[in-house]
């Protein structure tokens, strides 16, 4: 598969980079092509609006949480240590596109609200097909959901509390696999 130019790649990073620290409004052309290096020409190019923008974003977030459900499905840990495990790490591909997706549901936009619930459905259904309990295995998503939260927040707090707990919560996550 040939790779998207460079210019392409910026754009859409720079985007996302713009939903996560300034909200959906401040997503204008021309900062995105000023975040991204580019000239405003070069982002209409690639995304002739920020419809075409949002549409991108949401491609990606989409093929980022597929490549997410197979690496939980297949995971050695199982899925629920797995998922609860991995909510702590941000940063990643899936971090990007996700939180970028929260900012536009937040705006209302109906695809990336649509999208959030598919992603956390099949994350649910991963875990309570392993679990078979349904209210653990919504308890063991909000453990995670948690450690996602507090991973974002600034401060050492959250940080430094929460990773010395990780491994009494996986076994917490255990405890509540077994009931």
């Amino acid at each position: 598969m040939a790779r998207p130019p460079k210019a392409r790649e910026s754009a859409l990073a720079a985007y996302c980079e713009l939903l996560r620290s300034d909200g959906e409004r401040a997503t204008t052309i021309d900062a995105v092509a000023a975040r991204a290096g580019v000239s405003k020409g070069g982002v209409l190019y690639h995304f002739p609006s920020k419809e075409a923008l949002a549409e991108a974003a949401l491609e990606a977030f989409r093929e980022a949480c597929a490549r997410d459900l197979v690496i939980m499905a297949e995971a050695p840990e199982g899925p629920s240590r797995h998922y609860v495990r991995t909510s702590w790490t941000s940063g990643s591909d899936l971090d990007t596109y996700y939180t970028a997706m929260v900012r536009l549901a937040q705006s209302s936009w109906q695809p990336a609200i649509s999208a959030l619930e598919t992603v956390h459905s099949s994350w649910l259904d991963l875990i309570r097909s392993e679990v078979g309990d349904r209210h653990a295995a919504e308890a063991i998503m909000l453990v995670g959901e948690g450690l996602y939260h507090h991973s974002s927040m600034p401060g050492e707090w959250s940080r430094s509390t929460f990773a010395r707990s990780l491994n009494q919560l996986l076994d917490q996550v255990d405890r509540l696999k077994a009931k």
